[in-house]
């Protein structure tokens, strides 16, 4: 048996942030620990937890968040556990101890896109980390060999082309669902397709691997956390969350898309929106489109965090 600090566990916390910014979805994010001449992949702002010093896991959050981007949250909630043996820490104190490293995930969303006060920081759009889930121009580029490398790892297994075909619709009989992004990542990794996986077995990356790695687990952890969002834009009215105070139907529109990486009809869209009585327009008219001035809306006044509140619609294009 080792040493009781070999058998300890540190727990982190994990931070994913994601703001509307130039009509992309964006994570806000840190450089990760780099080996000597090696660039430094991108690492969700993340912490330690120190039950001594930390009341509670959401302060702690907020605290080094701040610290490390000088950006403050807003609302944030829990996402999930992460706590697989083998994950290491960005920020891992250097020395002889090898602990067990849990982190435990929040999401938050902000309106607030503006450059961050820490240079170190950055908002990555959240479509490069991830190019095979956004579908809003048709099929991605990196889709079809993507698809052929996964046919290849399957070998004629029956359990692993069905997975394949169920997560990535790759046959008629099967519709994309956008909400999957965690179990899309982790097949991925398991056929050995994207960089983590080859990073994690010490073995060379794969020649067509798509998407920007990141430190440790933390696309993982970013696939969970975007999963969470698209799921809940259909049943919870989060997209306000990401949303100026005022705003055309036509920029609601392209937050949805930004978000669900597809392409929405524009009048379903529009009348799904009515439909669920969120908005009201202002009397006011933007002269920001480019175009004819839009009219702008905003949303009704009360607390939608509450009650049986509707999400907004996500007609996909035909």
């Amino acid at each position: 048996m080792g040493s009781p600090a070999e058998q300890g566990v540190r727990i982190g916390l994990s931070a994913v942030v994601i703001a509307l910014r130039d009509r992309k979805a964006c994570v806000l994010t840190t450089p990760g620990d780099a080996s000597p001449g090696e660039t430094a992949a991108a690492a969700l702002p993340f912490g330690p937890f120190d039950p001594a010093r930390d009341r509670t896991f959401e302060l702690a959050l907020r605290d080094f968040v701040t610290a490390q981007t000088g950006f403050h949250l807003g609302f944030v909630e829990q996402l999930y556990t992460f706590g697989d043996l083998g994950r290491a820490s960005p920020r891992a104190t250097p020395g002889p101890e090898r602990r067990r490293e849990v982190s435990v995930g929040y999401l938050a969303l902000t309106a607030d896109s503006a450059a961050t006060p820490r240079a170190e920081a950055r908002w990555t759009p959240v479509l490069d980390v991830f190019p095979w889930e956004d579908r809003r121009d048709g099929d991605p580029a990196c889709l079809a060999p993507l698809v052929a490398d996964l046919t290849a790892w399957a070998a004629g297994d029956l359990r692993r082309q069905a997975r394949i075909e169920t997560l990535f619709a790759t046959t008629p009989t099967h519709r994309w669902n956008e909400g999957r992004v965690l179990d899309r990542y982790e097949l991925l990794y398991e056929a050995g397709l994207v960089a983590e996986a080859a990073r994690d077995q010490d073995r060379p990356p794969h020649q067509t691997a798509p998407g920007r790695t990141m430190a440790s687990d933390h696309r993982r952890i970013l696939a969970t956390g975007l999963g969470r969002l698209r799921s809940k834009l259909k049943y919870r009215p989060v997209l306000f969350d990401l949303m100026p105070a005022a705003f055309t139907l036509s920029e609601l529109q392209t937050a949805a898309e930004a978000i669900a990486g597809l392409s929405l009809h524009k009048q379903n869209f529009r009348r799904g929106v009515e439909r669920t009585g969120l908005v009201q327009p202002t009397g006011r008219l933007s002269a920001a489109t480019g175009g004819r001035p839009a009219e702008l809306f905003r949303v009704i006044d009360g607390d939608l965090s509450t009650g049986e509140t509707l999400g907004l619609p996500l007609p996909a294009q035909r």
